[in-house]
Order: C-alpha cells, then structure tokens, then sequence
C-alpha cells in the first residue's frame, strides 16, 4: 500500500506558490517531452490569468519515489482567506514560501497562524535566492521569529529549510550551492511530512469543496477522516443543524495528475477525492456511514468585515449589453455563490431589487462582480461600508495591519496619508533604499487609501492589509474627496462641450460616448457637485464657420479598474456594471430629487 502526502502550499501574494507548484509537475515528468506547457499551469481561471493571482484554490496529484504526494495550491490573499481556511482542513503538512529579499510579509503570518492551529507541521522554502539583494540567512530568522511569536509548538519550530529559485527551477539545503532540480525538495516533503494517518471505524468525510461539471452536475471534494469510502453505496449526510439525509454515491474519483481518475475500489482514510450524485449538500456537511452517522465538527470561518448593496440595473440604458438583467436572475445568482463561498453572505433587504452582500474586502467582493459581469449580467452596487460591532454598549470597528514598502524619500508622504486616516505607526525598518512602515489602521480608512498612496509615491508603493481584529471606534476621517461633475442631459458626448468645461474638473468619458442625465462623468475642481451640459454641440451661423475656430485639445479622460471605482464613489452613488461597461452614477438621477434630499439631510441647505 501507498503511502499519502498531503501538503498545502501557503505564501503572501506573489511569493511562487503556483510557479512552485508548476515546477514539481515538470519534475515528477507529468508532462510529455513535447507537449506545449503554459506557465502557471494551476491558474486556468480567466481572471487568475489576467491579474496573476491565484483565487480558488486547487488540488494536483504527482508521484514521486512511491509516495503519492497530494498538493493543494491556495490563495495568497487574505480577501480569500476562507478558502485557505477550508482546504487545510485537508493536509497533513504545509509548505511555507517566503521570498528571500521581502521576508515574511501580512499574509504570510495570516495563512501561517491558520496552518499551526490546525497543528500541521512547516516546511519552509525560501525562494528567490536568485534576486539581488537578497539575504535567505536573514529571513530564515524572521521566519523562526514569526513561528515563535504565534506559539508555534516545540515540533513545529524544529522545521526544515530549502533554499532555491521556483523560476530557475533549483532547491537546496544550502543557498550557495545551487542544485539541478528540486528533488531535494520533494524529498524533504517525504522526509518530515507525517503520512496520512489510516483511522480504523465509521466512515467519516468532510466535504471541504466543490466543484461543478455542467453535464455531471455538483461535486463533493474532501478528505476521507475515518473509516474507507466505498463507491455506489448508501452513505448519511450530516448537515450543520446536525440533520441526517440519506444519501447514494454514484461515482468516486481520485485526483491524479492535474485531472480525476474514477475509482472503484474503496478509498481509504488519509486520501483526497471527489464524490458525484449527492444531493442538497453544502461545504461542511460530513459525509458518514448511514448505520451509525457521526457528524465532523463544523468548519468555522473568520467573519466578513465589509458590506455592499448589489442592486438590479436600473439606468436608462439598462438591458442594453447584458443577458442577465432582472433582480430574479440577480438574487438567484448570489444566492448560488454563497454554496461555494464560504466567506460570503448574502441578506435580502426591504426592496425587491436589493441585496446587501458581505464580504472580507474590496478584493474578495470585486470577482465577485467581475466574474458576474463576464457571465454576462448587469447590476449596480453601491459604496463599500465596514461593519461594526456594539461591544458593552461600545462601538467598535475592523482594524487592518497595514504594510506598506516605499523608497526613503516617500516615506513621510506616507506616515502622512495614513495619520490622517486614523491609522497609527507602529513599526520603521530601513532597507537598503527602502522603508518598511507598519500601521495600525481603521478598515474604512483602507478604502480610497491606495489611489492616493500611488499618487504622492510616484507608483512606487508597494500595500498589503489584513484583518487584525475589532478596537473602539477611531472617530470620523477628515478625509473628503472633490465633488462630481453631474451630466445634465441624456445624448452624447461631444468634444465641442468637453473642452470648453475642461477648466472645471477631469473627465471620465471620451468625446463621442452615450452619457444619461444623472451620470458621473467626471470630478469637480471644487468640493461640491456641479451639473454640467456636455451634449451641447456648436451653434453655427454665418458668421462662425465650422472649421475656423481652434482645434479642441482634450486632457485624455480618467479610467477606473473596478476596485479604484469602488473605492472612488460617494455614500450617494452607484456604479453601473454591465458585461461591456462601467459606469458611475448617482442614485437619484434627477437633479431636483438631488436637492430634495439634500434639503431634507441638512434645512440649512441653499
């Protein structure tokens, strides 16, 4: 009999997790000589590819000297921290990737914390040796360092190192002496991670996935804890309010190679695999023996810490570009991303056509949006707001640690930006030509912050944030953003008007586009709002000539990502989101509702 590995692979955004992964594939010879291989093999998700960030996490299956070793890829970012959460319930041991010249950054102390709780035991690799700059000896300290300071057990601090480059696609013992390949790693793998353990009794097995084939329908994946799983048998589904449902397997498979291979033999405890025709089954039901069903203890995942209102499209152009446009179709669609996103919730509100979604941040909650708009719907949301909690009649608020790596000159810039967000200095390290700057910050604070970091460095400032915990509310921030420039008319857009209103604010539309009254199309100099006409083209007579005047010379117009937009808006504008487009909009599109409400905020309103 085999023996099982199964290793997670934990890392901060952009450390070599997935390039890591992809060199254990090419090591184990998974690949034919000739067959044309991308780069990041795991990251087959469109939006993955296009951001270089890996969101779902993955399982790959490789042989390596008779050991079947199971690795699960998982995200850096703590926006997806319920993903890592859930698949290490799956491994036995994990491997802890940190680059050699940045260190241990937020996250890696984040999926760290999660993975020593579980009581799992580290490898750590430390990559990138190749950078210049580098110092592996110093950053295996900090890593020592981090174990010890999240009471990491005797067992757990007595951790193996491999020292190399993912990229060039060597591991070693030592960092001076480069290998060929990354055997040494693998056999460290086998070396110092315990093997599945194989626990006699009931069967017993967590659903900790899913997965979904469009003609074999929902997939249950997950770890065999107990017992052996023995296809095309009758087996309990132990849901979380401790309910029993019977249930028949159809069919098993096991992860080999990058694909399932269907099995019929019994699967025995320790193994990962995937089980096709359950019915009604969520993440964290225990699949058990339907004579004497005994329930695995329920997943618990960190709570989300933001909120937005998702709101069906509404604007005069509304069922222009998508194919999925009703709130129906919109409610329906959220309400199937919450089976699988375990960190998401998702409320009916006192209208029909709004939903308030929560989330763990600005990144987690725009795939969201991103994926639904590829998918062909369109919706609106409205401004990301934290959620607070009533402490002892107190109010308390999301607290982010915030990291940010800057060059010296910039840093007081920084220092600056973040104090005025009520976010507190904890920490100062120079490196080489470098700061590294530690806060303390308010979640809301985070919200708008980077646009404006990216500005006053130059682009060079390198954030990263993750949840720390609830303090008592900070106060309200002094920070204010300038008004909107408001379009006064549906039409379109022409040059014409735009440049002769170019010395009121920066545009975010081209000459020639559809605008709707009501529509943000730009920001203001000034702190308030102004409703501008740019529809309005050049009135011609004899004695002005269409051609005679100058040439307009537009400033070209300000373009939002998705995140930047949600960041940007105000409490009374949404954006507008469609497979095609984004807008930003008011709420009320009128401009007489507009005042009305303004009035009725503030009486002493003009």
């Amino acid at each position: 009999m085999e023996e099982i590995r199964n290793v997670a692979v934990i890392a901060h955004v952009d450390h070599g997790k997935t390039t890591l992964v992809d060199r254990i594939l090419h090591q184990v010879r998974l690949f034919r000589n000739n067959q044309a291989v991308q780069e990041l093999v795991l990251d087959n998700n469109e939006l993955e590819r296009e951001r270089g960030i890996t969101i779902l996490s993955k399982n790959v299956s490789v042989r390596y000297k008779d050991v079947k070793i199971n690795i699960i890829d998982t995200p850096g970012h703590s926006d997806f921290g319920g993903e890592v959460e859930r698949v290490l319930n799956m491994a036995d041991g994990v491997l802890l990737i940190v680059d050699a010249f940045e260190g241990p950054m937020p996250q890696t102390r984040f999926v760290l914390q999660k993975a020593l709780q579980l009581g799992l035991k580290p490898v750590v690799v430390i990559n990138k040796v190749d950078k210049p700059n580098c110092n592996p000896e110093e950053t295996h300290e900090k890593v020592f360092e981090l174990m010890f300071s999240l009471d990491a057990t005797e067992e757990q601090l007595d951790f193996p190192t491999v020292y190399g480059s993912s990229k060039q696609g060597w591991m070693s013992s030592d960092w001076r002496n480069p290998t060929e390949d990354i055997s040494c790693l693998l056999d460290m793998i086998i070396a110092h991670i315990p093997p599945a353990q194989q626990m006699e009794g009931t069967l017993q097995m967590r659903i900790t996935s899913l997965d979904y084939s469009s003609y074999q329908g929902r997939i249950a994946v997950g770890r065999v804890s107990r017992g052996t799983l023995v296809p095309g048998t009758q087996v309990a589904l132990v849901k979380r309010d401790g309910s029993i449902v019977k249930n028949t397997m159809k069919e098993v498979y096991l992860f080999e190679g990058l694909g399932k291979e269907k099995t019929k033999l019994p699967v025995r405890s320790g193994e990962i695999c995937a089980v096709l025709g359950l019915e009604n089954f969520e993440i964290g039901d225990t699949i058990a023996d339907p004579l004497n069903p005994e329930g695995l203890a329920y997943m618990k995942v960190d709570e989300p810490t933001m909120s937005m209102v998702f709101v069906a499209n509404n604007s005069p152009f509304f069922g222009r570009e998508g194919t999925f446009v009703t709130s129906r179709q919109l409610r329906e669609r959220l309400y199937r991303e919450i089976e699988k996103n375990l960190a998401l919730k998702v409320e009916d509100t006192n209208s029909a056509d709004a939903f308030m979604v929560y989330g763990r941040g600005i990144l987690h909650l725009s795939i969201l949006i991103e994926t639904m708009r590829r998918e062909g719907y369109e919706l609106q949301v409205g401004q990301p707001r934290v959620l607070t909690k009533e402490i002892d009649g107190e109010k308390y608020e999301p607290i982010e640690a915030l990291t940010v790596q800057v060059p010296e000159q910039f840093s007081g810039k920084v220092i600056d930006l973040v104090t005025q967000r009520k976010g507190e200095i904890s920490n100062i390290e120079v490196k080489g030509e470098r700061s590294h700057l530690d806060f303390s910050i308010p979640a809301r604070g985070i919200i708008g912050l980077r646009n404006q970091m990216l500005t006053a460095t130059e682009g060079e400032a390198i954030m990263a944030h993750r949840f720390k915990g609830y303090e008592p509310w900070k106060g309200d921030l002094t920070v204010r953003r300038n008004g909107s420039l408001i379009a006064l008319e549906t039409g379109t857009a022409i040059a014409y008007s735009i440049d002769k209103l170019q010395d009121r604010g920066s545009f975010f539309i081209y000459p020639g586009e559809d605008v709707y009254a009501g529509q943000v199309i730009g920001e203001n100099t000034r702190m308030e709002d102004m409703t501008v006409n740019v529809t309005r083209t050049k009135k011609l007579t004899n004695m002005r000539a269409s051609g005679s005047d100058d040439k307009a010379v537009l400033s070209p117009p300000v373009r939002f990502s998705l995140e930047e937009a949600m960041e940007y808006i105000a409490a009374d504008e949404y954006i507008e989101i469609t497979p095609k487009s984004m807008r930003l909009r008011k709420i009320l599109l009128d401009e007489t509702d507009r005042k009305r409400a303004a009035k009725a905020v503030d009486p002493g309103a003009h």
